[in-house]
């Protein structure tokens, strides 16, 4: 639209110009002639090359039927403006190739027109090709290669954007077997303590039945909101912020529930960590604990955070299973994803993890992550 305007706005005003004007030339030529001048101008973006080719090849033949479009001392200023127009779009929305060729072809047909209009300086020759072809056309070539590299950095933009989402993508389903496999192993452990009390204390049994159903319930809104961002592209996250270690005594309480007699330890000034951290070591907490409650059952389990200048520490300690020493760690260690959960968290931050048996019996989970680069 804007293209058609311009092309009318010049249009008339040439015609004006050649009305009002004392130009020289044939009226019928120079009314005729301009509007082939101008109204191609409608499709400089489009056909950039033709518009070119048209633009050259109606100066040429107006002026050798003796009109008056680039006659005279100077020509009529809209011509001039209709051509400087004509090549810098040429330049600016033409290829490599057919821009030149353009070019060269719009230089050689207004030297033509100089010829046929019989001025034979060198000032006319390098007017017509060097203000209404090159200049232009210059102006055009570099407002095109602006545009291409901003187009490009761009697409890099956007490129790092996906690559961003599908690693968010990637994160929230790590979360998602995080807070499923927790959920689900606190309800293995309080159904099987149910259907153990269920004739001997019915009370304890309901309160076992309760915190299944509390559990299931947060493991579903938490699948909800998570898988509900996997299955949309253009899905944001889910408003509710990711837990981090302010909501270590709510797990530990929870975890108290399920039957785990869990002890938690603050050593050391607790301070604002990286977002990063802050979940990272929750989830390896969570982790640890279901681990316990799977393999050990109901086991006096410590959980120890110590607070340092540039190192978080993590320590989850239990007791074992009474009468065997390790309580079930081996299978900790050489099977499920727990561990290897544990183990990307941690690596991502450069820290270091150690689980394995205790001498005394039981399993310990140690980490430590770096709070500065």
């Amino acid at each position: 639209m804007l293209d058609v305007l311009l092309a009318v706005a010049l249009a008339t005003a040439l015609e004006l110009q050649l009305l009002l004007g004392d130009h020289e030339g044939a009226p019928l030529v120079n009314v005729v002639g301009a509007l082939l001048l101008t109204l191609p101008l409608a499709a400089r973006r489009r056909a950039p090359l033709v518009v070119a080719g048209i633009f050259t090849a109606t100066a040429a033949v107006t002026t050798l039927l003796g009109g008056g479009l680039f006659a005279g001392e100077p020509p009529p200023f809209a011509s001039l403006v209709t051509g400087a127009v004509v090549f810098y779009s040429l330049g600016a929305h033409a290829g490599e190739r057919p821009a030149l060729a353009g070019a060269a072809l719009g230089a050689a047909g207004l030297w033509g027109t100089v010829l046929a209009d019989g001025h034979l300086d060198v000032q006319s020759f390098a007017f017509s090709a060097g203000l209404i072809v090159a200049t232009p056309w210059l102006a055009g070539r570099a407002s095109r290669s602006r545009s291409l590299r901003i187009a490009l950095l761009e697409r890099e933009q956007q490129q790092r954007e996906r690559v961003a989402v599908g690693e968010e993508r990637a994160r929230i389903a790590r979360e998602l077997h995080d807070v499923v496999a927790h959920s689900v192993g606190v309800m293995v452990v309080q159904a099987q303590g149910a259907r153990r009390m269920l004739d001997r204390d019915h009370a304890r049994t309901r309160e076992a039945l309760e915190t299944i159903e509390q559990t299931g319930r947060a493991a579903l809104d938490e699948m909800r909101r998570s898988l509900g961002v996997l299955r949309s592209e253009d899905a944001e996250a889910p408003l509710a912020p990711q837990p981090g270690m302010d909501a270590l005594g709510a797990l530990v309480e929870r975890a108290q529930r399920s039957g785990l007699a869990v002890e938690l330890v603050t050593e050391g000034e607790p301070m604002p960590l990286p977002a990063g951290v802050d979940l990272s070591a929750y989830r390896i907490v969570q982790e640890a604990l279901t681990n316990t409650l799977k393999h050990a059952g109901s086991v006096r389990t410590r959980v120890t955070v110590r607070y340092e200048e540039r190192v978080l520490g993590l320590e989850i300690a239990d007791d074992g299973a009474p009468g065997r020493a390790g309580g079930g760690g081996a299978a900790r260690i050489t099977g499920g994803h727990g561990l290897t959960g544990m183990r990307e968290r941690v690596a991502l931050y450069g820290g270091e993890l150690h689980a394995d048996h205790r001498r005394e019996g039981g399993f310990v989970v140690r980490a430590s992550l770096p709070l500065a680069p």
